[in-house]
């Protein structure tokens, strides 16, 4: 047991072998629908494991995952290509049934012989699976076990694994219902992604930097909080959006960032994120690093511009070179680095100097380094940095809201379940 919460290791005190054992996964990946095929494996690699492990030990195994945003519906896909990529990694056929807790699922668990996988389809054909029903009912977990999905599969099963670190902050039934009802643990990847970033917040070594950038930066803010009053982060260094509206806030002539900025920022809903920044700043200012420049595009070009220099109608794409060198420096001479987000619009070419000068320095500095969120991997990815980088972590959501400090709610939910395997022994 780990954090309060049984590992895979717990299980073998009770035996997995001729057990019925659901297994909640995160292996939500790029689709290219034209094709009907992943257009990337990484979180699916990260979970077999998991899956070996509970199978070569006689588990009858049962997978329950999601695909697509859960933004809006249009968005949802099946599983099925996901089992044909997870069968070719295990080397073994994981089937699949395109039934999530109907009678055909059902009766297919059912038939599972030991060592045998069946991968459910996308769980989000439920409807208590998304977010509206999760954002506006509010269930709490008790709940979410009387819920349709719970009631139809736990009867079915014997043991709850979650390896869906990835998922960890939805607050969902497959995700903290079955929790309630069946004795539970937590998968090797979600063990090993909670200790590593659990290491971070409580030991790092020093000097600890974090890199923030990105677009999606509401998280972000609350994160750079906790990081830096707690004085976990000994420095943060800041780019995209993350570092447009640390100048803005900063004000004067050097926190002017340019009329499209500040327009881009409102239209994205953060504006709200400027008074943030202000008292982080107030607060934290000798440990924040904000950009000395921008790149952006002009005329099909790159140009770079220092904060107050921004013409009205440009809108700055990446961290300047000057930023971009002097944020080398400092990971290079840091003993721990977390990198959240890219530094610009690292997929276009005019725009993707800053993201990968820093991606540089991260694979030659002698740094413990850690990577977390979608576009981060994508980006250590398209720079042929996977090797080089010592832990890349498949949470994005989950992984900000874990450094935030928040409990997460399918950490409460395994250790209510991880209570309930210690009454069987």
């Amino acid at each position: 047991m780990r954090f309060g919460i049984n590992t895979l290791d717990d299980l073998d005190e009770i035996g997995v072998k001729g057990k019925t054992v659901l297994c909640r996964i995160d292996i939500n990946q790029p689709v290219d629908r034209a094709k009907g095929t992943l257009k990337d494996t990484t979180r699916i690699e990260a979970c077999i494991p998991t899956l070996k492990e509970l199978s070569g030990k006689g588990a009858k195994l049962v997978l329950l995952a999601h695909q697509g945003s859960d933004i809006e519906y249009k968005n949802f896909y099946t599983t099925e290509p996901h089992a044909k990529a997870l069968s070719s990694f295990l080397g073994k056929e994981v089937r699949f049934i395109d039934d999530v807790c109907g009678p055909a699922a059902r009766e297919a668990i059912g038939k599972l012989q030991e060592g045998e996988i069946l991968l459910l389809d996308n769980v989000r054909f439920v409807s208590e699976e998304q977010t509206l029903f999760e954002t506006k009912l509010l269930l709490s977990h008790e709940e979410q076990a009387k819920t349709l999905l719970v009631r139809k599969l736990a009867p079915l099963v014997d043991l709850y694994v979650c390896d869906a670190f990835a998922s960890a902050h939805r607050d969902q039934p497959s995700l903290c219902g079955f929790e309630q009802v069946l004795p539970s643990a937590m998968g090797r990847l979600f063990e090993e992604e909670f200790c590593v970033i659990s290491g971070i917040m409580e030991k790092p070594e020093r000097p600890c930097v974090f890199v923030l950038g990105g677009a999606k930066i509401s998280d972000a803010f609350l994160m750079m909080k906790t990081v830096l009053s707690s004085g976990v982060a000994d420095q943060v260094l800041s780019g995209g959006l993350v570092g447009e509206v640390l100048l803005w806030a900063s004000g004067g002539d050097s926190g002017n960032i340019g009329e499209a900025a500040r327009a881009f920022i409102t239209k994205e809903g953060y504006a709200d994120l400027v008074e943030t920044a202000k008292e982080l700043l107030s607060a934290h200012r000798d440990r924040i690093e904000l950009p000395r420049d921008f790149g952006a595009v002009s005329g099909g070009r790159r140009v770079e511009f220092p904060p107050g220099k921004v013409p009205a109608d440009t809108l700055p794409a990446d961290i300047g070179s000057e930023t971009a060198a002097r944020y080398q420096a400092q990971i290079r001479a840091a003993k721990t680095v977390f990198v959240n987000g890219p530094m610009g619009v690292f997929e276009e070419e005019a725009t993707e100097l800053g993201t990968r000068l820093v991606w540089d320095a991260l694979a030659d500095t002698a740094a413990y380094t850690v990577i977390g969120g979608g576009d981060s991997i994508a980006a250590t990815k398209k720079y042929g940095k996977t090797k080089d980088i010592n832990y890349i972590c498949t949470g994005g959501g989950a992984l900000i809201r874990f450094l935030t400090g928040e409990e997460l709610p399918v950490v409460r939910a395994l250790r209510h379940g991880s209570a309930i395997k210690q009454k069987l022994l």
